[in-house]
């Protein structure tokens, strides 16, 4: 008897601490991984001469890891560097609950300065470096758009990672706080038929931000820290984050 109670009792707190926790995905969502830019336009070039699609493709490779680990399902697009087409991006990952394209910033020709790098003369800043995180409100998914970058960004910072104000000269904020920007136009966000949205992990172009960049157990935890935040946005709002 005392057995039997002590059953039904475990069995009452295991419900409720479900419930309290909220919906939980039945299955594991789908992430799409995007690596901006391409082999052949590699985007922006850091202090140092390393093209951004190759630190694209370092990051984005690490969140897929991470990723998988926590259970998510990944669709890689773009990790070979030849789809030149911004569009092609989301129609690739139709079908996707979710899909996050990778980044590295650099800044405007009017704050760079001068340096000789390895015997040649390379431009850097020093007025920006960190974060940001970019949503479109043409993307018919805004809600959850906002609610995974918020979520993100606000996991990136319980990380220790900071984000940048500087987005603010150009972008109206959706949640400065947590690095979260509207940035309406960008094609791989307004041509998603699902939450997107696009990372920027840091600015290339400072010198001290390159570095760390650069670093593979700093990628690898700022790939857990997007995971988790990931995550937590898609695993506990059911299977994807549609309302």
């Amino acid at each position: 008897m005392r057995l039997s109670l002590i059953i039904f009792v475990c069995f009452l707190v295991s419900t409720a601490t479900a419930r309290s926790a909220g919906p939980i995905a039945s299955t594991p969502p789908w992430v799409a991984v995007d690596v901006g830019h391409t082999l052949a336009e590699p985007g922006a070039f850091s202090a140092r001469g390393r093209s951004e699609f190759e630190f694209n493709r370092d990051l984005a490779a690490r969140l897929a890891l991470a990723l998988r680990t926590r259970g998510a399902k990944v669709q890689e697009i773009n990790f070979a560097g030849a789809i030149g087409s911004l569009a092609a991006r989301p129609e690739q990952a139709r079908g996707s609950d979710f899909f996050i394209s990778i980044h590295h910033d650099s800044i405007s020709p009017e704050y760079l300065e001068f340096w000789d790098w390895d015997g040649s003369e390379a431009s850097h800043t020093t007025v920006k470096r960190g974060f940001g995180i970019f949503v479109s409100r043409r993307n018919p998914e805004l809600a959850a758009s906002l609610r995974c970058a918020t979520t993100i960004g606000a996991a990136l910072r319980r990380g220790g990672f900071e984000p940048t104000s500087w987005h603010g000269r150009k972008h109206q904020p959706a949640d400065a706080e947590n690095g979260v920007w509207y940035y309406d136009n960008l094609v791989v966000l307004h041509k998603s038929t699902f939450p997107a949205l696009l990372f920027e992990a840091g600015v290339i172009k400072h010198r001290e931000e390159e570095l760390e960049l650069l670093d593979g157990d700093r990628q690898a935890r700022m790939a857990d820290a997007l995971a988790i935040g990931i995550a937590d946005c898609l695993f506990l709002t059911g299977k994807s984050a549609r309302e």
